[in-house]
């Protein structure tokens, strides 16, 4: 009887919220205040697949999502992004049955690295994928060996993981494990050795902490690493990204003696990562290759990470970040100084954390803001509430002054850059910020 209730609750509650707009976690809350172990009572799919990590979570179930779909099957997943246990628990209930049977074929879950270990307490995943782990939200998350602990409660109880091999943090979950499958980046042209970021969390070996070395870095502490102390090295990826040329908007996997090259939307580095991880995950289910790379033609994520806008006589691209996480970031920064083009970059911090009521911004010291020296970036304006504070972390850059302005206006801010002579916009900021600066242009 609380079995029926249970899902009774969740399924009455995720109509209701339907009709609102609202209701991606709560009729799961109520759900398992009605029975606390109903997650384990279900008769899931033959397929549980789990996503998590610092970053890539929700473009990567994306790509899983769309690519198992067009392979003819059927797909329950958090279309909501809700990734903590309740959210999970709407997700599942209300995909069930009244007796409690799941009707998809497949069940893909985005898992909150922190939650895992309590949504998978109840049921295991047949394939758990991770994509990278890093500094991420200082007030929710600590340190990355903080949140390793946290996630690998949740990681162990799957049958079969799919791990970046080179993320040194990430790797260190297939330990006494065999039924791992890897995923990797092989050298690109430009990679080095050494880091060029304001900090190294790689530097140190997890297992031993040991001095760590590297044959080459994709980004920050992921890539070739080694330990020469007690031998933990990044181990061969079953699929391996090629040659990824950002500028031509591709990349190629290969996987076994096959290989496909696969044109990128929105190209980045991490794109190409989420792309490598989502293929290797479908490859694992059973999808042919050759479906794969067909599926991931053109896709781009629901969420508008990356938004194509016109300010004025002015083209330009909102890059949307994850405040109080530098890597991501570093990867916008990136994008913006490798554009052969003169451009314009606008960073907006207005607001901290959607969830959290905090002013915290010591997190702006570990950003590369360095990179925007690029001699492409002519001018950079910084706007929103903390303007101040970035005015402050820019200062220390050695960008020289009179390419930078700084003002607490997103509208001003928007006038500034019709004003510039360069044609080519970039825009840095978060998923609370960014409507704030889309209201103003013409979004195309």
């Amino acid at each position: 009887m609380r079995k029926f209730i249970a899902i009774l609750l969740a399924k009455l509650g995720r109509f209701a919220g339907k009709l609102v707009g609202k209701g991606s976690s709560k009729p799961g809350y109520y759900a398992l205040k009605a029975d606390p172990k109903i997650l384990g009572k279900i008769k899931l799919p033959p397929y549980v697949i789990a996503v998590s990590g610092s970053n890539g979570k929700t473009s990567t179930v994306e790509m899983i999502a769309k690519i198992l779909a067009d392979a003819g099957l059927r797909v329950a997943y958090n279309k909501e992004g809700s990734n903590q246990i309740e959210g999970v628990a709407t997700l599942i209930l209300g995909e069930c049955t009244l007796g409690g049977k799941m009707k998809s074929d497949v069940l893909l879950i985005e898992s909150d690295e922190r939650f895992a270990r309590y949504t998978f307490s109840h049921f295991r995943p047949t394939h758990f994928v991770v994509t990278n782990l890093y500094r991420d939200q200082l007030t929710r998350n600590g340190h990355p060996e903080w949140v390793f602990d946290a996630l690998k409660e949740g990681v162990k109880h799957a049958e079969k993981l799919i791990l970046n091999a080179d993320d040194p943090l990430v790797s260190l979950f297939a330990e006494g494990r065999e039924n791992t499958v890897w995923f990797g980046c092989a050298k690109q042209p430009g990679s080095k050795p050494e880091s060029d970021s304001v900090y190294d969390d790689g530097r140190f070996c997890p297992r031993c902490g040991g001095k760590m070395r590297y044959d080459y870095r994709i980004y920050n502490h992921v890539g070739a690493f080694r330990c020469p102390v007690c031998d933990y090295a990044r181990h061969a990826p079953d699929y391996e990204l090629g040659k990824i040329d950002l500028a031509a908007g591709s990349l190629v996997i290969r996987a076994g003696e096959e290989s496909f090259e696969i044109p990128m939307e929105n190209p980045s580095v991490y794109a190409a990562y989420n792309i490598l991880a989502a293929f290797a995950a479908a490859r694992e289910a059973g999808v042919p290759g050759e479906k794969i790379a067909r599926s991931l033609q053109g896709f781009a994520s629901h969420m508008g990470r990356i938004v194509s806008f016109a300010l004025g006589d002015h083209e330009g691209k909102l890059l949307t970040s994850k405040h109080e996480n530098s890597v991501s970031y570093d990867q916008s920064i990136a994008v913006a100084a490798a554009d052969p083009e003169d451009v314009s970059v606008l960073v907006i911090v207005d607001a901290v954390s959607r969830k959290y009521f905090t002013s915290e911004t010591s997190w702006f010291w570990d950003i590369d803001f360095e990179k925007l020296a690029s001699p492409n970036v002519r001018h950079i304006v910084l706007a929103g509430t903390h303007y101040g504070e970035l005015a402050v972390r820019f200062s220390f850059t050695g960008i020289p002054e009179e390419r930078i302005a700084a003002v607490r206006s997103i509208e001003e801010a928007a006038e500034l850059l019709k004003s510039y002579d360069t044609k080519k916009i970039y825009t840095i900021t978060c998923f609370s910020d960014k409507d704030k600066f889309l209201n103003l242009v013409e979004r195309k």
